[in-house]
């Protein structure tokens, strides 16, 4: 919206009213003299979506015979996507978020018959999408017929990446052919303007009455950024520039993880001659069925249901019943918890595979979890993003027969006999959960600390109890192989999220190093102070009420929090009182 205001702030009618996300390129005309008419001294501000790709503005110089401030009819091209979502198969694979090539995604355990099952690591986790083998990245915004033809694309044939700038500058004459000068600029280097601001100048004693100050945020190609502030300064004076970090895009609501699907194929069946189904047309095709289930769910639809063959359940059977003999042994006691409640109520047994609906069912009775179908190995990023909202993304197909102790991917076993029974216990729920939360907006690099983190502990995690050290990780209890291993001492060290993050994990055979935590209060304390010192422009809050996360940007949102604590801090104390 182009509009006018006073300088105390009260808003004058619009001047236009225009739609920034349906056209990538804006023009509009704006006569500064027509709008000191309506009020003397005032403001223009464009503003447009960030992440919209925004447009290139530009103001010609003044026309006395205009009749006013005129902006363009909108586009009616079709508004492309700022985010991929839905079935990835409508768009080729893009690279990934980062350069650097995927690794594994842990969970996996050494080959051979005593193997146990491969969990799931660092770089990669089940995810719902099998088209979107790799992240993808934003699409490039659509072009319109206003703007000029693309400029050569740099060496290597990919197109040169823009960045955030913010700038602040003084134009003398602005209220007459000065400020034309200065968005010419913009308008020559195809800067991508997402918010213009300007006011009369703050009148030092070599400006007059007719200049004013300017606030820019735009993009422009990093190879033009200086280009750009050097041509600036020819028209403009106090040029002062401040580049900004592109916020990275997270969910928000518990249904934007419908676009939190980007897969790594490093364990596929399809594409890994390693695999024990690779030579298994049969195995294969069993595959894709099960995972077409997950490409189409949604959320908010009713968790797929899979009619598992005899076979499946004989491979569930012999699997089930060997760990069952070594839980009451190597397992903590919310583990012994959670799996007996689970066998009395949720259909657990060596006979069939619970299906996913029962289980969420449960979860989210105890906890607050849910579950989500997953089609294969998910990058870090997006499968932290769902334990935030308390979403577990769940595969459904089951390991080939022929390796009943090996597998080189998650699959049901490692889910439903290693990761759910713990996740029916509320403090490591909540321990889970704050892992999520502190990926939200997080960079690469300390996503990689938070993915390493979490394979120390979710997946591979020791704690004491009862002067013994059991396994609460689910890459340990849902591997026959890697609980032996522990039987053969070996190196423990001590909780230490810091040292933790930083550790070389092995994602090809047994652990040689555990970290132990005293107990899972201890654990939980130690993570979320990491948490609060990963670099972030902004705070997080997470709704229970809605099943979303609010960006506390400002002081209100922050007041109204804490009311609602006081309430029922308030109503704790009352209760507290009655009992004693």
């Amino acid at each position: 919206m182009v509009g006018v205001k006073e300088n105390d702030g009260k808003a004058l009618e619009p001047v236009c009213s225009l739609r920034p996300r349906s056209i990538s390129k804006l023009s509009a005309r704006a006569e500064l003299s027509e709008i000191d008419k309506r009020g003397g001294r005032g403001l223009l501000a464009l503003c447009c979506a960030p992440g919209d790709g925004g447009g290139d503005l530009f103001l010609p110089p003044p026309n006395p015979s205009s009749p006013g401030p005129r902006c363009p009819l909108p586009s009616q091209e079709p508004k492309p996507e700022t985010r991929p979502g839905g079935r990835v198969k409508l768009r080729p694979p893009q690279p990934l978020r980062s350069p650097r090539a995927p690794t594994a995604v842990g969970r996996v355990a050494p080959g051979g018959a005593s193997a146990g099952p491969h969990c799931c690591g660092p770089e990669d986790r089940p995810g719902t999408s099998r088209g979107s083998r790799e992240a993808a990245e934003e699409p490039p915004a659509m072009q319109t017929s206003h703007e000029a033809p693309p400029r050569d694309l740099p060496r290597g044939g990919e197109e040169e990446a823009r960045v955030p700038l913010s700038l602040t500058f003084a134009v003398r004459n602005g209220r007459q052919s000065g400020t034309s000068r200065a968005v010419r600029v913009f308008e020559k280097f195809e800067a991508k303007i997402h918010h213009l601001e300007s006011r009369a100048a703050k009148a030092p004693k070599n400006l007059s009455d007719d200049d004013l100050d300017f606030f820019v945020k735009c993009e422009v190609l990093r190879s033009e950024v200086s280009s750009l502030v050097n041509s600036l300064k020819r028209v403009a004076e106090n040029v002062k520039t401040h580049r900004e970090e592109r916020a990275l895009w997270f969910p928000k609501k518990i249904r934007d993880l419908d676009n939190c699907h980007h897969l790594i194929t490093k364990y596929d069946p399809d594409l890994d001659h390693e695999h024990p189904g690779f030579a298994d047309p049969e195995y294969r095709k069993r595959r894709a069925f099960i995972a077409d289930l997950a490409f189409n769910f949604r959320q908010g639809d009713p968790l797929p249901r899979v009619a598992y063959t005899a076979q499946e359940t004989a491979t569930w059977r012999e699997i089930y019943q060997k760990l069952r003999s070594l839980y009451p042994t190597h397992a903590c006691k919310q583990y012994l918890d959670g799996f007996h409640q689970l066998e009395k109520y949720c259909g657990y047994q060596a006979g069939s595979i619970p299906q996913l609906q029962a289980v969420s069912t449960f979860l989210k009775e105890r906890t607050g979890f849910q579950l989500r179908p997953a089609a294969g190995l998910l990058s870090a990023r997006d499968f932290l993003a769902g334990l935030a909202f308390r979403v577990f993304q769940s595969t459904q197909y089951i390991r080939h027969s022929s390796s009943p102790m090996h597998s080189p991917e998650p699959d049901c076993c490692h889910e439903l006999l290693g990761h759910v029974p713990m996740l029916a216990d509320k403090e490591f729920a909540q321990f889970s959960q704050d892992i999520g939360l502190a990926s939200l907006g997080a960079s690469d690099e300390d996503i990689d600390k938070l993915s390493t983190l979490y394979w120390f502990t979710v997946e591979f995690g020791l704690c004491k109890q009862n002067g013994s050290i059991r396994a609460y990780g689910a890459g340990l209890l849902s591997s026959y192989g890697e609980l032996y291993a522990l039987s053969k001492k070996p190196e423990y060290k001590p909780f230490d999220p810091e040292v933790m993050a930083v550790q070389p994990y092995q994602d090809q055979t047994f652990q040689p190093v555990y970290f132990v935590a005293e107990h899972f209060e201890e654990a939980k304390s130690k993570l979320q102070k990491y948490a609060l010192q990963i670099k972030k422009p902004f705070s997080l809050h997470y709704d229970p009420f809605t099943s979303s996360i609010e960006i506390l940007d400002s002081s209100q949102k922050v007041k109204e929090i804490i009311y609602y604590l006081k309430d029922e801090l308030k109503n704790l104390c009352q209760a507290f009182e009655k009992l004693s």
